[in-house]
């Protein structure tokens, strides 16, 4: 029996665009990656090329039956330097908006996806108290030129990202393994060589590059919050009826017996101890993979017997029902799923996880939990960061030798449950 979801609900999928649009020269991931001794598995370059094929891409996102897209714009394009602002890719963005309203797809613009203005790193970055102004002033310039074309906006993607990466990189420094954020555990004295060349062309020393994936300070972390909600309010301004969110990165944090505190603590640091910044938000950007588990002494490891994802997560589905309730327990407002997806080759598991997410999501909806859509990451296989294109997180597979692109049957599959919602 088909899974009836509320009228109006959104279908689709997500991507960011330094991952997908290729090119983008000014950001500070670009010259990361590009560095003599990178710690990147290889360069984005024109990624799947999505700057020039958006009008394809959309286009097929719509044919498969999905209404909706989440994508970000890129800060680094739109103002290559302090102040000075580039009209060839405000015009850009328009017409990428432009295509979804004529394929019937609503979007959903993320104005930050990890990815910075190399200025913006050399003048403190996501750790100087002028990031929020200057933050707020790009977002408003955006607005003004776009925002009668944009319904819903994501201000920071995964604002409490660098929590996570901490724990990550913790877990996974003693065996070499890989996580979600795409980190990837070269050794120390690699890392140190990698963060002096950063420095160098930067013109900084190594512990003032401040890149939004790079440590972070309790007081960087509470920028990157002052950022969303001064940005919340300039949007406003210039664009009251735009419906304005942040998206964080949240597991499901369980636990077992005597882990209890450790659970609870841990979900204040990554969730609880934001929502005073999040209070006067339109909606949340929710955004799960997977779950941990917490013991008397800590986190504990992933089962040996448990399938494990491209990326070292467990592969569990069930997580994000779980972390639905949890998040509207605590913030009474409007969830939509920003991303949730796996990182694996064999679709038929794309397709097992697609059905019991939404499973999960499901029975919220049934009890009344105001979850508004479900953005599935990603639409293409990408650039996974420090990972490169290794990891397959796609809906659309893409040649990238040709940038052909051919659906998977996941996308179908999606497509279809979107298909027969709407005929209901």
């Amino acid at each position: 029996m088909a899974l009836l979801f509320p009228e109006g609900f959104m279908w689709g999928a997500s991507t960011a665009a330094h991952q997908v649009e290729g090119n983008n020269t000014h950001s500070d991931f670009w010259l990361m990656e590009n560095l003599e001794g990178s710690i990147f598995k290889e360069p984005s370059g024109i990624a799947v090329d999505h700057y020039r094929l958006f009008q394809d891409d959309i286009a097929l996102l719509a044919s498969l039956g999905l209404n909706s897209y989440r994508f970000s714009l890129e800060w680094a394009r739109i103002e290559p330097e302090e102040g000075q602002f580039d009209e060839a890719a405000i015009a850009h963005y328009r017409e990428v908006l432009l295509a979804c309203k004529r394929n019937g797809v609503t979007p959903i613009v993320t104005l930050h996806h990890f990815s910075s203005p190399q200025w913006l790193i050399r003048k403190g970055g996501w750790e100087s108290s002028d990031t929020p102004l200057r933050f707020s002033r790009y977002c408003t310039h955006v607005m003004k030129e776009l925002g009668d074309l944009i319904p819903y906006v994501c201000t920071i993607n995964e604002a409490n990202i660098s929590i996570g990466i901490a724990k990550i990189i913790k877990r996974h420094s003693s065996n070499g393994s890989q996580a979600q954020v795409g980190i990837n555990t070269n050794s120390m004295s690699q890392m140190q060589q990698y963060f002096m060349a950063l420095g160098n062309a930067f013109g900084l020393h190594p512990q003032e590059v401040h890149s939004f994936l790079g440590p972070r300070t309790e007081e960087g972390l509470r920028i990157i919050f002052q950022s969303h909600a001064e940005a919340r309010e300039a949007i406003r301004q210039v664009c009251p009826n735009t419906q304005v969110g942040v998206t964080l990165s949240l597991y499901d944090i369980q636990s077992i017996l005597g882990g209890e505190e450790n659970a609870a603590q841990a979900w204040h640091e990554e969730f609880l101890q934001f929502l005073p910044y999040m209070s006067d938000d339109d909606f949340f950007g929710l955004q799960n993979y997977t779950r941990t588990v917490y013991g008397p002494d800590g986190l504990l490891p992933i089962p040996e017997q448990s399938e494990k994802t491209q990326m070292g997560n467990e592969y569990y589905p069930e997580a994000l029902g779980a972390v639905v309730r949890f998040v509207y327990n605590h913030l009474k407002k409007p969830i939509m799923i920003t991303e949730n997806g796996v990182a694996t080759d064999n679709d038929e598991r794309r397709i097992a996880f697609i059905d019991r997410a939404l499973n999960g999501v499901h029975a919220c909806t049934s009890e009344g939990i105001p979850v508004i859509g479900y953005m599935h990451w990603s639409l293409l296989d990408n650039f996974e960061w420090q990972l490169g294109f290794s990891k397959t997180f796609g809906l659309i597979e893409v040649d990238r030798s040709t940038q052909e692109r051919k659906p998977k049957t996941s996308a179908y599959h999606l497509g279809k449950i979107a298909q027969n919602n709407a005929l209901n």
